[in-house]
């Protein structure tokens, strides 16, 4: 008679064979941080359309089914890329420099916001795919629900318009207009301009010979300049402006308004 664990072992349960094969992809045990680095490397080269629970099982050398420990389906790697995406940002931000949080002269508050967007900029960079994924989970996933790296991010924002002086009401209104302006921003330097990346003179890359001269005259004439990526710089000069109008309308008696 055989005993009870070899024959659960043989029918691949719990710490069965089958059940640690089914956990081992192409590029060893799976985890799901693996999972989610797998599901970000097929949309960086193929594109959302193409993420599925069998392509990225095909990616890592394992059934779809072994995947469902790891997410539930497509919705969940979905979030799982958004907070991937957060956690990469996270590591980017500068350190905290010890100074005065609202002094005048060093004003950590801004130069942590500053340090928000500019990770958040350099990781969509790397990851322009996933960019639209910022947007459209804001709006299918509750607040309480969002992945902890998410919310992380809204609770340093707050923290940095806190110690810039703002009462709750003005601070509510500039972390809207900063994940606004950042968001924004992020959509308007990554978007698709070239219409043809083989055409050496800019008319014909960005495809402007198909718009109507008449409909677009200004266009036309300024889709050249558009094409190219505001960057960085343009992101930290919106940013002040936003930042300067926000603290300017700090409540009066406390300190750590616009500069």
């Amino acid at each position: 008679m055989r005993r009870e664990g070899h024959a659960d072992e043989e029918r691949g349960g719990e710490g069965g064979p089958r059940r640690r094969a089914a956990d081992r992809g192409r590029y060893g045990r799976l985890s799901r941080e693996r999972v989610l680095a797998a599901a970000m490397a097929v949309v960086d080269a193929e594109g959302l359309s193409a993420l599925s629970m069998r392509r990225l099982g095909a990616e890592l050398g394992v059934e779809a089914m072994a995947l469902y420990r790891y997410a539930q389906g497509k919705d969940e790697l979905l979030d799982g890329l958004v907070e991937a995406f957060h956690l990469e940002a996270e590591a980017l931000e500068p350190e905290p420099d010890g100074g005065d949080p609202t002094g005048a002269e060093g004003q950590e508050w801004r130069r942590r916001l500053h340090g928000i967007a500019r990770a958040m900029h350099a990781v969509a960079l790397r990851h322009p795919r996933v960019v639209p994924l910022l947007a459209t989970r804001l709006l299918t996933v509750p607040l309480a629900r969002r992945p902890a790296a998410v919310l992380r991010v809204d609770e340093r924002v707050l923290e940095a318009l806190d110690a810039a002086g703002l009462d709750e009401a003005a601070a509510v209104r500039a972390h809207r207009a900063f994940t606004a302006w950042l968001l924004g921003y992020l959509f308007a330097d990554l978007r698709e301009m070239v219409d043809a990346p083989e055409e050496p003179h800019p008319d014909f890359r960005l495809g402007l010979h198909l718009l109507n001269v008449r409909e677009f005259p200004r266009l036309r004439a300024l889709a050249p300049a558009m094409a190219a990526p505001g960057g960085p710089a343009e992101l930290a000069a919106g940013l002040d402006a936003l930042l300067d109008r926000a603290t300017a309308d700090a409540s009066p008696g406390r300190d750590g308004g616009g500069r």
